[in-house]
């Protein structure tokens, strides 16, 4: 019997770009694209819930973590930090398409089951890069999951998020010893290569995008921010 087909459930405008994101349904699974291009699917989340387990287990030792998450998606990061998070942590999650949240509370809450509603999360319709700036050693962790990666996809602005700039942002943002997780497509020497440059400790981890060791291998960055400030020249 042939599958059924994939069904438009809804779409939304991406800010800064002529580009559309469309939520799509096909029996119980979903997939956001960009285009014709496939961002994430419900199908395949191992990778995303890594990012948030590995990133997590690192501030085991923290009383009160504060982390920061870029990119809602389809919650697989979020229920992965708060499953691997105590109590007394705090999350923030930076959604940029309103649309999302939209989504997240309604075609897609079975899949985020409930954890909007947790007490230790706050959900803010924002630029990620501008929560990273509004303030220093605010967040134990960041974890971002935007746009496919250093090589991005959608919105030319995301590219603020890896470069040298970024980097720094993120060390201003982060205490001591924070993490800055990055999740990405594929692998990327030169991101890989920046991050050290700077002084960030790196650990790459590679994980396959389904259970039991299928689906593609996507790269982790667990990047420890280093002890003394990033100094370096503008390009």
């Amino acid at each position: 019997m042939p599958s059924p087909p994939w069904v438009s459930i809804d779409t939304s405008a991406i800010p800064g770009t002529k580009a559309r994101l469309t939520l799509l349904q096909q029996g119980d699974a979903y997939s956001i694209q960009v285009g014709d291009a496939e961002l994430m699917t419900n199908l395949d989340r191992r990778s995303e819930q890594a990012l948030a387990t590995i990133a997590c287990e690192r501030l085991r030792d923290r009383p009160a973590p504060r982390v920061l998450i870029g990119g809602l998606g389809m919650g697989f990061t979020l229920r992965a930090a708060l499953a691997a998070l105590g109590p007394e942590a705090r999350i923030v999650v930076a959604e940029l398409i309103p649309a999302v949240v939209t989504w997240a509370r309604g075609p897609l809450a079975h899949l985020f089951a409930g954890s909007l509603d947790d007490p230790r999360v706050t959900i803010v319709e924002e630029d990620v890069n501008r929560l990273i700036q509004s303030g220093p050693e605010q967040f134990d962790a960041i974890l971002l999951d935007v746009d496919n990666g250093p090589s991005g996809m959608t919105r030319r602005e995301n590219d603020r998020l890896y470069d040298a700039w970024g980097l720094k942002r993120a060390h201003y943002a982060l205490r001591k010893g924070g993490i800055l997780g990055v999740w990405s497509g594929k692998p990327d020497r030169r991101f890989k290569a920046r991050l050290r440059l700077h002084g960030y400790g790196v650990d790459e981890v590679r994980v396959h995008a389904k259970e039991g060791n299928g689906g593609p291998r996507h790269v982790l960055w667990m990047a420890t921010r280093p002890e003394a400030p990033l100094t370096f020249a503008a390009p």
